[in-house]
């Protein structure tokens, strides 16, 4: 008997449409044993995997980073493997594991990879994958519609970030960090638990999803000018070689301002300070490609 899974494809990421018949026709030629949800009702997915967590070897799901977020809670809850379909704009969770992004690669991943631990960070009781944000992000965010995103694909997040830019001004925060209060005047403040957000950026050089570690930076710029050399070193996760560019790195972290910040996780504004950080090590564990498939 092949491996038992529940199914589910979120028809509204940027590559969804079509896609929900082709990932079963893949992985019922890979001899699983498929339990589809059809609710687009992402609420009601997180109870079908708890209602069905006994019946089920993994969890299958085709969407975005957003779509993944959505069901952290319950996949730390029942400690189902995630197999991912990555069908949104950014796909950075499945950049950060190595996980192909079409279909048929990636249903081959689910079928032949292992189940590997990573953390999760949580801030404010919110769960996110790859990173949580104030400042620059959430005016990034505010300016992406779904249009635009399915128009423009990951250069959608250059194009809005060059709208947010001229709109975001500097705020006063201060972060706690081992006891240490430390006020910084900062344009944005990132906290990353994976190592690619917003379309492939890099959050730190040296970052992974499962280091159990959270990895700060404070965009601290002045002038506009400054921008140039962020934009260039920034895929690499190289900002941190920057002067203006604060980088800290903890398993807890405490942030303050003096008026409540929105703050960005995984892409959805879901939460504002003050706020508290921390990584939770080896969360859930996700299906990813074996050293032969990624070789």
């Amino acid at each position: 008997m092949g491996k038992r899974a529940l199914l589910y494809v979120n028809r509204h990421a940027r590559e969804g449409q079509g896609s929900l018949a082709q990932a079963i026709q893949e992985l019922h030629a890979l001899d699983f044993e498929l339990l589809p949800v059809p609710t687009p009702d992402i609420e009601q997915l997180s109870k079908a995997i708890r209602q069905h967590q006994d019946q089920l070897d993994l969890v299958v799901v085709g969407g975005g980073d957003g779509t993944f977020n959505a069901i952290a809670d319950s996949l730390i809850e029942t400690q189902l493997p995630l197999g991912m379909l990555p069908l949104g704009t950014a796909n950075d969770l499945a950049r950060t594991l190595g996980i192909p992004t079409s279909i048929p690669e990636a249903c081959q991943v689910i079928a032949t990879g292992h189940p590997h631990p990573i953390d999760m960070g949580c801030v404010n009781g919110k769960h996110f994958f790859n990173v949580a944000s104030m400042g620059l992000s959430v005016q990034i965010t505010q300016q992406l519609s779904s249009r635009v995103k399915r128009r423009f694909g990951s250069l959608a997040y250059a194009i809005a970030a060059l709208q947010a830019i001229w709109k975001t001004r500097p705020f006063h925060a201060e972060i706690r960090v081992n006891g240490e209060f430390i006020p910084v005047k900062t344009v944005q403040i990132a906290v990353g638990n994976g190592r690619y957000y917003g379309g492939g950026m890099a959050i730190a050089e040296d970052a992974t999803i499962d280091d159990q570690q959270l990895d700060l930076y404070s965009l601290e710029i002045k002038h506009l000018w400054q921008i140039v050399p962020l934009i260039l070193t920034i895929q690499q996760g190289q900002q941190a070689l920057l002067p203006w560019v604060r980088d800290l790195r903890n398993q807890e972290i405490e942030i303050r301002t003096a008026e409540p910040l929105a703050i960005n996780t995984d892409g959805e504004i879901t939460t504002h300070t003050p706020a508290k950080f921390h990584v939770v090590p080896q969360a859930l564990s996700v299906i990813v490609p074996t050293v032969s498939e990624t070789s």
